[in-house]
């Protein structure tokens, strides 16, 4: 495959970290996670008793819902999320039963009281690792808390390998309209020596019969630059997945944070490189997965997803995320944002049950962002996905960004990453392949640590 130098760097651009080393890369909020305090917990419960109606704005901000469901069958030697492979039915049950009196406290609070989401997550670890049952006590009883009638999107995680029929057709009765297959690869061999529970052949079972009982949605989940990954195998895992014609794809470039398998490894050999491809390896292969399905039609709509028809397929949790909607985070570890403030629950299982068994919110640690934060929250969030409008900023937080952001914008535009033009800020492909260590160039001094890859 031929390197597009651009894809590498161009001159005078910081310089780009070839190998793939320990840490995470993606930005996927600001200010970042570890600027998040415990002594700010108290102004998030201050948000919530205030009513939504006399929040000026506020009153107008869409609301989504998302749930961690933290277990699954095995874990991953990349994964960096919170989740548990040793609990039994009943503690499974325990943590159903704390996610809805969790549910519960917030439904109470004047600033959730009578609203409606607009859009529902179940994230994990792997939703569908739960029964049809576990599934339908835990949304009935959320429905019955906040209804789900306006809402527009309903996303499940589900991993190939724990998908049955029965169990597709569970998922699909529970009014789940996006479908999103944790794929990743579709070679056998690179799924085992990365320590993914399932197989090729559950993938296409389960694909096909998602696809025959109409699912609205259908993303597959592949990650580029995997251990062991090869050009070769990179090649037919995409001519794999157009194969599929799913209605989104998303790519994942890997990384090798620190509470990972793999970084476990790394410590005890002494080694500081990760075992996987390097990061102009890792753009390369994207960009050509890129090409390959727009050869057949399909758009790209961020750094990370290809869509086959963009009037249909919208992302709207991901969209609300990036654009400040308040989202009501439930379950272990969960991040969310409610009122203005950034919030994360109790990050361990038991801590999580036993808060919210005694009555209270499970949240242990927050942050409320300054006006200027989040304005560079939306505005670097926004950017992944290829361009922003001027005036959308102009008018939200009476900024226009082309001020206040004119330094990091000129470099990025010396660098060859960005075009401004007819009131907007976009992004070429280039820039795009590796917008996450760009996006730090709009970061305030005190939360810019260090240079990404």
């Amino acid at each position: 495959m031929s390197q597009n130098p651009i894809l590498s760097g161009t001159p005078g651009a910081p310089p780009l970290r070839h190998e793939t080393t320990a840490g995470n890369y993606f930005v996927a909020n600001y200010p970042p996670f570890a600027f998040w305090k415990k002594e700010s917990v108290p102004e998030l419960h201050a948000a919530l008793n205030v009513e939504c109606g006399t929040r000026n704005a506020e009153e107008q901000t869409p609301m989504g819902v998302y749930a961690h469901i933290p277990f699954c069958r095995k874990r991953c030697h990349f994964c960096y999320f919170r989740v548990y492979t040793d609990k039994d039915a009943q503690q499974i049950r325990g943590y159903l039963d704390a996610l809805l009196k969790e549910l519960t406290v917030y439904a109470g609070k004047p600033a959730i009281a009578g609203r409606k989401p607009k859009f529902v997550y179940f994230g994990g670890g792997t939703p569908s690792y739960l029964s049809p049952d576990q599934l339908r006590f835990l949304t009935d009883g959320m429905k019955q808390l906040l209804p789900w009638e306006e809402a527009e999107e309903v996303t499940f995680e589900a991993e190939p390998g724990t998908l049955t029929d029965h169990k597709l057709q569970a998922i699909r009765g529970l009014g789940v309209t996006r479908l999103s297959l944790g794929i990743e690869h579709f070679d056998d061999h690179i799924l085992e020596v990365n320590g993914r529970a399932h197989r090729s052949m559950e993938i296409q079972r389960a694909y096909a019969f998602a696809r025959e009982i109409g699912f609205p949605q259908i993303n597959i989940d592949l990650i580029a630059g995997m251990v062991e990954e090869t050009e070769e195998k990179w090649r037919e895992t995409v001519a794999k997945a157009v194969e599929l014609k799913p209605d989104s794809l998303t790519i994942y470039q890997m990384e090798v944070p620190y509470n990972t398998g793999i970084f476990q490894q790394m410590k005890a050999e002494g080694k500081l490189v990760a075992p996987v491809a390097d990061w102009e390896t890792k753009r390369a292969w994207v960009d050509y997965a890129y090409r390959e399905f727009e050869k057949i039609g399909y758009t790209v709509t961020s750094g990370t997803t290809v869509v086959r028809d963009p009037d249909k397929v919208k992302f709207l949790y991901r969209q609300g995320l990036f654009s400040g909607a308040d989202i009501l985070s439930i379950g272990v570890a969960s991040f969310g944002h409610l009122s203005g403030v950034h919030y994360q629950n109790h990050h361990d299982f038991a801590p999580y049950v036993e808060t919210v068994n005694a009555g209270q919110l499970p949240v242990y640690r927050a942050l409320p962002p300054s006006a200027d934060e989040r304005l560079i929250r939306e505005f670097i969030l926004l950017l992944k996905l290829g361009s922003v409008r001027v005036d959308y900023f102009t008018h939200k937080f009476g900024v226009n960004p082309r001020e206040r952001f004119a330094e990091p914008l000129q470099r990025l535009a010396d660098w060859g990453f960005l075009s401004r033009n007819n009131g907007t800020i976009s992004i070429n492909r280039a820039g795009l392949l590796q917008v996450d260590r760009l996006l730090h160039e709009f970061f305030l001094p005190e939360h810019n640590t260090g240079r990404y890859a």
